[in-house]
């Protein structure tokens, strides 16, 4: 692609400008052919931005932005008054086409109001969903979906993400025919809340899905699956649970007595050393950013703790979406799997 931009809300998440600024030259530094639109607070980005090189000083825009949306805000209240926020003008960069995807970690519920309201879902899509790729015991990534946007979801929408989930695996991640499964509390047909029933009797009978029916939470890294659709209750809880216990588990391999014996030391060092290489994959910092899928358009949004290389790494996913023409794909999928809208 001869020129690639990103709108990034430098504002938003738990500390704006100082993690998103530097992983915003950074991803640049990696990518020659992106340019980035900076929206926020001028004075608190300028001064991150001295003594970089020229190269990628021209390929950064800074966009004003007198206010922003708060972490705590009410969306209902939020996208009403959110004229002149960093997150509405970086989606407005993206509806008026002089950027192709858009990247915040700000309010959750607010991104998705606007989002959707700005740059509209897909032709049968009910509402969009958040979704990311977790990398599983096989050496490959399993995609979940949705991780919070939508806390209730009836058949309807779990199909759509579904859909959405597959046509992702494929262009992403590249896995021709991906398997498709339904998140639920056992894997026999009797199981689970009408909806997931309902959602898997239709499911069975799409033929451009390949649905392998139902998994349990147990099997979320294992790689039994590379689609694995739930409501936004479920899917938010589950990945805030593996991300917690990750963090847990990578913390304590760093910690330890001081007073051991010398045999003690070298026999803690290795097991540290051989656990860090199988598992410090698992670290969320690796997969941060989940896709807003079913938008005419590519917005992702980060974890609001995110680090620089976290950030860096929802920017690139960004980048990917756009490369890969994501909502494109999908909407062609689309109108041969779901029946269209009146």
């Amino acid at each position: 692609m001869a020129r690639l931009t990103i709108a990034l809300d430098a504002m938003g998440g738990d500390f704006g400008p100082c993690v998103t600024v530097p992983a915003a030259l950074q991803a640049l530094a990696s990518n020659p052919a992106l340019n980035i639109q900076l929206v926020g607070n001028p004075a608190a980005i300028q001064p991150l931005l001295n003594s970089n090189s020229p190269d990628i000083l021209e390929r950064i825009n800074i966009v004003p932005a007198e206010f922003m949306v708060a972490n705590d805000a009410k969306p209902s209240q939020a996208i009403r008054n959110s004229r002149g926020t960093s997150m509405r003008i970086a989606l407005d960069l993206v509806k008026s086409g002089e950027a192709q995807a858009c990247v915040s970690a700000g309010n959750t519920g607010v991104l998705m109001g606007l989002a959707k309201l700005m740059l509209k879902p897909l032709e049968g899509i009910e509402r969009p969903a958040l979704v990311s790729a977790l990398p599983n015991q096989k050496g490959g990534e399993t995609l979940l979906l949705d991780l919070g946007a939508n806390v209730e979801c009836d058949s309807d929408m779990l199909v759509q993400f579904a859909v959405m989930g597959a046509v992702m695996a494929e262009e992403i991640l590249q896995i021709p025919n991906p398997r498709v499964a339904l998140l639920n509390i056992g894997e026999e047909e009797s199981k689970g809340l009408d909806n997931i029933q309902a959602a898997a009797a239709i499911l069975r009978n799409v033929q451009q899905i390949n649905y392998i029916g139902y998994l349990e939470g147990n099997d979320l890294l294992t790689g039994e699956t590379d689609v694995l659709v739930c409501d936004g209750f479920v899917g938010n809880v589950t990945l805030k649970t593996l991300e917690g216990v990750v963090r847990v588990f990578l913390s304590l391999l760093s910690s330890g007595k001081k007073k051991r014996l010398w045999w003690m030391k070298i026999i803690s060092y290795w097991l540290k050393k051989s656990l860090s290489k199988r598992f410090g994959h698992l670290n969320p910092d690796r997969y941060n950013g989940a896709c807003l899928l079913g938008l005419r358009s590519s917005v992702i949004k980060s974890h609001g703790a995110a680090n620089q290389q976290a950030f860096t790494v929802a920017i690139e996913q960004a980048v990917q979406a756009v490369e890969r023409e994501v909502p494109t794909q999908i909407a062609a999928r689309l109108q041969a799997v779901l029946p269209k809208s009146e």
